[in-house]
């Protein structure tokens, strides 16, 4: 072997061993992370006392343009907050800082071997008059963090992107389950053939749910679209084309833990008046909130709140028509229609104050049509335009596409154009297919987003007997 050779051989040998050393030392966090970005801000209090400065890894506080503290200089600073993350009417200091060693699980209690090596720290100190003291420690709390901003809560960035939030528990902060998870369900059109089954066998509907009942559970919010209006007299049972639904389908629904209902529908007042007192009545009795409709003892109420996970959702549901019946003059809020453009623009407006997220669900469209329509598209827009989050529409009996809409100021929209059918009779292939419309929205700095969505496929299966019921499938 040339000397050549052996003086390449024992280069490459070294650079080898060099790098797994200095890769070994990095995993020990003997150096600090490539992605960190160290911030330079000048920020103030909510009173202006406190001016707050950030320059090269160093804070400085002054109080009332006096200096009267510097951060540690053991201490190297990534970013700072100053918030009433104790909510005690009283801003702290918050530090993202690196600093060798860390705090144990046990906290506060030093772990000295690891002296040698960085670790990332959420400092929270508190301010007041020219003092600033220390409040509270904390060493890796369960993730890296990029970045960190508050809104009523901590959110720490990673250096992915995802975002975790964490909320002051009398002593530190404690991470909160910050998203809520969507399933959504279409047409609950509920034919003659069905409703003869039920009646015939128990006089109970839970074989409709069946298939759904552990998708329900796992998920926080879940909605159906009842199609056709509840009676409770045997006299208005009816199928296509003016429907009348046992009210025991109703029973089967609340059994099955259905969180909400949709009840704004072309068919919505098939049974008059009538059908809608019972309908609303029945499903706000039984604790599932009943959006579209109202009774004619209310007054216009566009939007309902529901709260998951310290999260308010807006949800408001809108039908195109309602085949042609003329609501009540003395009633014309009974069915929610999509109609007076002006006064959706401000009940969503009005949604968007009293919530964290908004959600439309619509019956529109084109029924056994494939793509979206004209009018689909026209009211598309609006919603995108209003900052909606998610619309869910219904009505053509079969799944159209989804996608995420980008409107002004970079505001995402996920829209489900059609979910199709989830129960009923229809004879179509086309109709027998729908799906299952699922999304998660997360909270983040300065509302919410959403974080993940798609659509499970469902099929009607038609038994032996004249039993139906939806199943998770393509076929």
């Amino acid at each position: 072997m040339s000397r050549y050779v052996r003086r390449t051989i024992y280069t490459i040998m070294a650079l080898a061993i060099t790098g797994a050393v200095l890769y070994v030392l990095w995993e020990r966090g003997t150096f600090l992370p490539r992605w960190i970005v160290w911030e330079e801000e000048n920020i103030s209090d909510a009173s202006g006392d406190y001016e707050i400065s950030l320059a090269g890894g160093k804070v400085s506080v002054a109080y009332r343009e006096s200096k009267v503290w510097d951060s540690p200089e053991n201490v190297k600073v990534q970013q700072i907050l100053a918030c009433d993350m104790d909510y005690d009417g009283r801003e702290e200091l918050i530090l993202l800082c690196w600093k060798r060693g860390r705090f144990g699980k046990y906290k506060p209690f030093w772990i000295e071997e690891d002296e040698k090596n960085w670790s990332q720290h959420i400092f929270v100190y508190e301010m007041e008059h020219d003092k600033v003291t220390p409040k509270w420690m904390s060493s890796y709390i369960g993730q890296d963090a990029a970045g960190m901003a508050f809104d009523e809560r901590l959110f720490l960035t990673d250096p992915d992107g995802e975002i975790s939030c964490w909320r002051w528990k009398s002593w530190g902060f404690e991470r909160e389950e910050a998203e809520v998870s969507f399933v959504v369900f279409g047409d609950n059109l509920i034919h003659e053939p069905i409703y003869t089954y039920g009646l015939n066998h128990q006089q109970e509907f839970d074989f409709l749910y069946d298939n759904v009942r552990d998708i329900i559970s796992k998920n926080d919010i879940s909605v159906i679209n009842q199609e056709t209006p509840l009676v409770d007299d045997p006299k208005e049972y009816g199928g296509y084309p003016a429907f009348g639904t046992p009210i025991q389908v109703g029973e089967a629904i609340v059994d099955a833990e259905f969180d909400v209902v949709t009840c704004a529908t072309n068919h919505a007042l098939d049974r008059g008046s009538k059908g809608i007192h019972t309908t609303k009545e029945f499903f706000t009795e039984h604790d599932v909130l009943c959006l579209g409709i109202q009774t004619s003892e209310e007054e216009r109420k566009p939007f309902e709140v529901i709260m998951r996970n310290d999260m308010k959702f807006a949800l408001l549901n809108y039908t195109y028509g309602i085949n042609g019946i003329s609501l009540p003059e003395e009633h014309p809020h009974m069915v929610h229609l999509l109609g007076d453009e002006a006064q959706i623009r401000e009940d969503i407006r009005r949604a968007k104050e009293e919530a964290d997220a908004v959600v439309v669900f619509v019956h529109w469209g084109t029924e056994n049509a494939e793509e979206p329509d004209a009018f689909q598209e026209k009211w598309t827009d609006v919603f995108l335009d209003c900052r909606v989050d998610v619309v869910v529409g219904t009505h053509p009996h079969v799944l159209q596409p989804y996608e995420v809409l980008e409107g002004k100021e970079g505001h995402r929209m996920l829209v489900y154009y059609s979910i199709g059918n989830f129960v009923s009779a229809q004879p179509e292939k086309s109709c027998v297919k729908g799906g299952m419309a699922h999304f998660t929205i997360a909270s983040v700095p300065g509302g919410a987003k959403v974080t993940e969505y798609g659509l499970s496929p469902l099929v009607i299966h038609w038994q032996k007997g004249g039993k139906y019921a939806p199943v998770f499938g393509e076929e």
